[in-house]
């Protein structure tokens, strides 16, 4: 068998490419939307990728189905309650596929998602011990797949919580405990809250470790596992529509437009929103008027969907180098519509000052200053509830990055504006979209709460 785990840690995704190679027959699970890797390992290991399984309808990145199909001749495979606007080959419970040895069983594991499918893979076919299980959002190291995602549109977390129960208990803990845990996502992801770094375990070690999968009964299950989630991004609804439309493939091979800073600002007259990819330090020392800042580095396009709405037309700055990388990263969540570049960023600063902005950054003694001469200050907390639970600075108005632009109407433009977030990391990014709404004086903490404390 070859078992290959790809890792893709600005998304916390996981996906995988699973072949017999004596067959040659393979398939792929999960994949992210630029394909190229799958491809490349498919070709070196001897493969042909014959089938691109979904275990979900996945809210967190636009899948890459299409492209692998398009690439292949693949077929496109979900559990057998999904309903895609695409041609598919539905997979039902307890379905075996036959790669040659290697097999593949289908489980049907809603709550997630009604539609939630989970894969035991066997090296071969009378193997008392499954190779593995890829999980998909049903079961992570850590954690289970969170059950309220799907409220927007009439399915109740409860109901879906109670279906998660089943299927973790009545199937995936059937397996024996040596069966390899392997999951569609890992820490950082806002599809659960307590997952772990890892990106392997074994159902026994779950079965002891893991907080949900503890003696508890079923209300207590969905008690425990509703209450105390993140708040979802802002892209996820825009994601889970995508995938499950027939929707334009995403050419790797493109590299964006290069604007230069008149075509720039006639985009912009026109709605466009200027994407500043650089770091944080140097978007501070100048920056086009109206520009939103989220570096290229971390979790860059998770952001972006946090602070951009997903029917905006974007124009990019970025550090020489760096502009295919920015554009791909953002078609990972399907922000496709980058219109191109801005051409040598630094020279059209330097030559069009009146152009340029400076972000206000306060040390922490800044902060304290300003806190005591400006009475109309407004402070607003970025953090997650999860962080602020355990308490904000006081006067604060906690509004989560995830709802920034969609709760505008809670601040004032005409009153200065203060954000902090843990860090700096957030904060930053979220004075920036205060600043491209039309906020007239907004600054952000440098080093978060943390160094508010500390310095006091």
């Amino acid at each position: 068998m070859i078992f290959r785990q790809y890792y893709l840690a600005c998304l916390s995704h996981a996906s995988y490419l699973v072949g017999d190679e004596k067959s040659g027959r393979a398939v792929v699970v999960d994949p992210q939307r630029d394909i190229s890797q799958y491809l490349s390992d498919a070709q070196d290991f001897g493969l042909a990728i014959e089938r691109v399984i979904e275990t979900h309808f996945h809210a967190d990145f636009l899948s890459g189905h299409l492209e692998l199909a398009h690439a292949t001749g693949a077929v496109i495979s979900y559990g057998d309650v999904a309903k895609p606007e695409f041609e598919v080959e539905l997979l039902a419970d307890g379905q075996t596929l036959n790669l040659g040895q290697v097999t593949l069983q289908i489980l049907t594991t809603p709550g997630h998602t009604p539609e939630s499918i989970s894969i035991v893979v066997r090296e071969h076919p009378n193997d008392s011990v499954p190779y593995g299980v890829l999980t998909g959002d049903t079961l992570f190291i850590g954690d289970v797949g969170r059950p309220d995602l799907l409220t927007s549109v009439g399915v109740s977390a409860s109901e879906l919580a109670s279906q998660l129960y089943d299927s973790l208990h009545d199937k995936l803990l059937k397996l024996p405990d040596a069966t390899r845990v392997f999951p569609a996502h890992g820490a950082g992801s806002s599809c659960g809250k307590k997952l772990s770094n890892e990106t392997e375990s074994t159902i026994g070690e779950q079965r002891a470790t893991n907080y949900a999968l503890g003696p508890m009964t079923r209300s207590e299950f969905v008690e425990a596992i509703t209450q105390g989630q993140s708040v979802a991004p802002l892209y996820f609804s825009f994601n889970a529509i995508r995938n499950k439309v027939d929707r334009p493939l995403l050419d790797e091979s493109e590299w964006p437009a290069i604007l230069s800073l008149d075509q720039v600002r006639a985009e912009v007259s026109q709605g466009a929103k200027i994407l500043d990819t650089r770091d944080a330090i140097e978007f501070q020392v100048g920056h086009l008027t109206g520009s939103i800042n989220v570096p290229l580095a971390g979790r860059y396009a998770e952001f972006v969907g946090d602070v951009i709405k997903s029917d905006s037309d974007i124009v990019l700055v970025c550090a020489p180098g760096t502009e295919y990388d920015a554009r791909v990263r953002l078609a990972r969540i399907g922000f496709d519509r980058v219109l191109g570049v801005l051409r040598d960023p630094l020279l059209a600063f330097h030559d069009n000052p009146q152009l340029v902005n400076r972000s206000s950054r306060l040390t922490a003694n800044e902060f304290k200053s300003r806190r005591k001469s400006v009475s109309d200050l407004q402070l607003v907390d970025v953090r997650l509830p999860s962080e602020t639970e355990l308490g904000v600075l006081q006067g604060a108005k906690v509004l989560p990055l995830q709802q920034l632009i969609t709760q505008l109407s809670d601040l004032s433009k005409d009153q200065p504006v203060v954000v902090y977030c843990e860090s700096g990391v957030r904060s930053s990014i979220a004075a920036s979209a205060l600043e491209s709404e039309g906020f007239r004086d907004v600054s952000d903490i440098i080093g978060g709460i943390g160094a508010v404390k500390g310095a006091n």
